[in-house]
């Protein structure tokens, strides 16, 4: 039987590779999400790896039965997701794309190990820049399509709901907004897609009446929205806790077959006019990965902004 063959994954075992705060918090999430049968901590710091892992274990009584554990390269094989944390955090005022040759050694060979034991699951890249970094790995993996992701914008927008439900005093869970393109400075907040109550925001905010200039107010919240990891890397030197709970959102996608609607990074070939790169559209997520793209219909300006999203991350590899 082949080691990717889907009778030999275990679709609710996640293999967390790098257990400094990103994912450590990822693993604290996990763990309280139920979504997990076991869970495999790996970090090259073996130190670490263990006292994390004693840490989560010893507050079992607490949540969800689940096997917590240290890792190593075997358990890649039968994975049903394989989440990849490790590298070098940024710091403050470095942007994100400066890391690109730090850590694309550190992930590419992650991939290798993981490919070379034939796994079966989905390979998700959370390591910053993250879309040159999984369109490294898609690379280098060779596995289906939508096998290879990477969080992508997920976090964006759900910072973005988050600025968006309380400037319009509305419960974040009724605001639905996707930020696309590079997790990065080239990001840009989709207001085409961005409704609350089946109402777009440009039709909603005039009628709320809680600001006078719209347009001027959805331009300081992208900005909020595109600055808000430098504010807190600048204050505490790393962001954890949201990018777990998102990490925790694309695990129950996958482990649970959801079929969710997620703006995770996977490469395109022809979608929104863009071939050849990965970055963050909307996309069906589920036990295989990405399983579609949905390819909806972006506002001119929109779609500009996303073809040059797609044209720094294409310079920045190289191509």
């Amino acid at each position: 039987m082949n080691g990717n063959d889907s009778s030999s994954t275990s679709r609710r075992k996640v293999v967390i590779v790098g257990a400094g705060f990103v994912g450590s918090v990822y693993a604290y999430a996990l763990a309280q999400s139920g979504l997990a049968d076991e869970i495999a901590i790996m970090d090259k710091n073996e130190d670490l790896a263990r006292g994390q892992v004693m840490d989560l274990a010893h507050g079992q009584a607490f949540f969800p039965t689940v096997s917590i554990r240290v890792g190593g390269p075997e358990d890649y094989a039968d994975a049903g997701l394989i989440v990849i944390t490790a590298g070098a955090p940024q710091k403050a005022g470095e942007k994100r794309l400066d890391l690109l040759q730090r850590n694309a050694e550190i992930t590419g060979g992650i991939v290798d190990e993981a490919v070379s034991r034939k796994t079966g699951g989905v390979i998700l890249l959370v390591t910053n820049p993250v879309d040159a970094l999984t369109h490294a790995a898609v690379r280098r993996a060779g596995l289906p399509r939508g096998r290879v992701i990477g969080s992508g914008t997920v976090l964006d927008s759900a910072r973005l709901r988050y600025m968006l439900s309380r400037h319009c005093k509305v419960d974040i869970h009724n605001v639905h907004a996707y930020v696309l393109g590079e997790h990065g400075d080239s990001e840009f907040a989709a207001w085409s897609m961005t409704h609350i109550a089946g109402m777009s925001m440009d039709e909603y905010c005039p009628a709320c009446g809680r600001c006078r200039d719209w347009k001027a107010e959805r331009c300081k919240i992208e900005q909020a929205v595109r600055d808000s990891a430098y504010h807190v890397i600048g204050y505490k030197g790393a962001t954890y806790f949201a990018v777990g709970q998102a990490l925790t959102r694309i695990s129950a996608a996958v482990l649970r077959g959801q079929n969710s609607v997620l703006t995770v990074s996977t490469e395109l070939e022809g979608e929104y006019g863009i071939r050849g790169v990965s970055l963050s559209v909307p996309a069906i997520v589920s036990r295989e990965g990405v399983v579609r793209v949905v390819e909806g219909r972006l506002a001119p300006e929109e779609q500009a902004s996303l073809e040059a999203s797609a044209e720094i991350l294409r310079k920045a590899a190289g191509g």
